[in-house]
């Protein structure tokens, strides 16, 4: 028989945790707004509570668009919203392969001369980070012997709770550098303010990164940067299937999201060379200052990034050529726009860009979206089972699941998510859109499967002119609890068009489509008490 439950076990179930908040939140409300009480504060609540889509309405002429005519008027509603860098197509590449994610990684971070700026959920312990770190150091070394004032400067984003976890962690792996090379060096430790007062002592290590996180993806060095969806861990670099674009000499790009993880980093816990932390001066402490007063300076000093960015962009691109209704400027045949959400601190741009994406995309147009756990929003799932455009969703099978073989609670997620496609898949059915709504199940043997993202079609084209690639996944998580960032490249560049193509294909090729047979598998059966659970892994998983 097993033991019974300890009491502290009992409590610190996401489950409880998750019921204990929306108690105490109800209590303490009022008093955290008038003092900034340490008691706890609400993470969001199990229900979701995504409003129902506001209709936007379509830009004229732009459904149905044949080759690139229109491709401009298609999308340039984003400059409106956030800004707007027009890069050389050539300068975009396609990355395919964790190794070559790896590789590409450590020979940037070696050849480095001003900046390196890496921003990830983690930094893993293993022998493959351990080279990665190395790589840091070696390029740190080299600059201080170069010059009497060191020119190059390391600044790592990590989230403090998932990178403090152990005893041996992502702190413990940079401390080293940070300790010899303490006026090159930063390392910025994101703590969410959702976690706080009872509930930060309550919930344990393993569980607390479930109240949010910071998710965001960026490896930076100079002026070239990778956006992913891929942490910096050994998996990661070997056998867990992610994307990434690579923006090779691309300084405007990389200038903003240096600007971005810098602001991130100023309102996080900074790593001391004795592994204490710290705030900046005149900053607000995540959990023991006021939620609203923390939210608040975020904010603003994050969308102070965004909104310079924005309009200097803006403006360059009048007074370049103010006349110019096409994408193309000689060899400028892409742009790319920076897609920011982090609801906690009340920032929704990548949510806003993804609803118009879903709601323009026309009858014939299609869409190939993929997420490594797949947990649509009611809005996103609203906004594609009522559109017109074609969609291929591909989302990992139970065995590629990163939770598959995981012990305890977090053990039931693969069968969890098999739960949730299945009543959206119910759900395709019972509105009669299997014909333009298709799920797909991503296998690969000892391979897990983390890509994100979506790639778009416009009528009559065999290749796509825009993708979303990042780390958001399209779920609750993403959208409602953590900081995510992604970039939408649209793009005229023909070979850049292969590139994601190719990119779609290979990832689709090694996919089954679902269909109601694939349910009724043995091995595709879900105990009922993970049914119960379901909308809890929904909301924190």
């Amino acid at each position: 028989m097993a033991a019974p439950m300890s009491w502290r076990r009992l409590v610190s179930s996401p489950a409880i945790a998750g019921v204990f908040t929306r108690i105490s939140d109800r209590l303490f409300r009022a008093r955290d707004r008038r003092g900034g009480s340490s008691v706890l504060l609400l993470a969001p609540l199990l229900a979701e509570t995504d409003p129902a889509p506001r209709h936007v309405s379509r830009p004229t002429g732009s459904a149905g668009a044949q080759g690139t005519d229109g491709l401009c008027s298609h999308f340039r509603w984003m400059a409106e919203h956030v800004p707007a860098f027009r890069v050389p197509g050539a300068h975009v590449h396609i990355l395919t392969s964790p190794d070559q994610f790896y590789q590409t990684m450590k020979a940037r971070i070696r050849t480095a001369q001003r900046r390196v700026v890496m921003a990830s959920l983690y930094l893993g312990t293993g022998q493959l980070e351990q080279e990665l770190v190395d790589c840091m150091e070696e390029a740190l070394q080299r600059s201080q012997e170069s010059s009497r004032s060191p020119d190059l400067k390391v600044s790592v984003l990590l989230d403090y709770t998932r990178g403090s976890r152990g005893q041996v962690n992502s702190r413990t792996m940079l401390l080293p550098l940070l300790q010899r090379f303490t006026s090159q060096m930063r390392v910025s430790l994101y703590h969410t303010p959702d976690l706080r007062g009872l509930l930060r002592f309550l919930v344990p290590q393993r569980f607390n990164e479930t109240i949010g996180v910071q998710h965001i993806k960026v490896y930076l060095f100079d002026d070239s940067i990778i956006i992913s969806g891929a942490n910096l861990s050994d998996s990661y670099f070997t056998n867990r299937q992610d994307r990434y674009v690579l923006l090779e000499n691309c300084r405007e790009v990389a200038d903003f999201f240096s600007e971005l993880v810098e602001a991130v980093g100023d309102v996080s816990l900074q790593l001391q060379p004795d592994d204490s932390v710290s705030m900046l001066e005149g900053m607000v402490h995540p959990y023991k200052g006021n939620r609203q007063d923390f939210s608040a300076s975020a904010r603003e000093r994050i969308m102070e990034v965004v909104n310079t960015a924005h309009v200097r962009q803006r403006l360059l691109s009048r007074s370049e050529d103010s006349e110019d209704e096409g994408l193309s400027d000689g060899e400028e045949d892409t742009w790319v726009f920076p897609l920011v959400q982090m609801k906690p601190l009340g920032i929704q741009v990548d949510e806003q860009v993804t609803q118009r994406l879903l709601t323009d995309a026309g009858p014939d147009s299609t869409v190939f979206l993929t997420s490594g756990y797949f947990n649509l929003t009611r809005a996103y799932m609203s906004l594609i089972l009522g559109a017109g455009a074609s969609y291929r969703i591909l989302t990992a099978s139970p065995e590629v699941n990163g939770f598959f073989g995981a012990k305890g609670v977090a053990g039931a997620i693969p069968a969890a998510y098999i739960h949730i496609a299945r009543q959206f898949y119910n759900q395709v059915c019972r509105l009669g859109q299997q014909e333009r709504v298709h799920l797909h199940e991503y296998h690969r043997p000892q391979w897990t499967f983390h890509a994100k993202g979506l790639w778009y079609y416009l009528q009559g084209q065999d290749r796509p002119c825009l993708t979303l690639i990042g780390s958001p996944n399209f779920g609750y998580r993403s959208v409602h609890r953590d900081l995510e960032a992604q970039i939408a490249i649209v793009t005229e560049n023909e070979e850049l068009q292969s590139q994601l193509q190719e990119e779609q294909e290979t990832l689709y090729q090694r996919s089954t489509q679902v269909s109601s047979s694939t349910f009724e598998r043995p091995d595709r059966h879900v105990k009922l008490w993970v049914k119960l659970v379901t909308p809890l892994i929904k909301n924190f998983f």
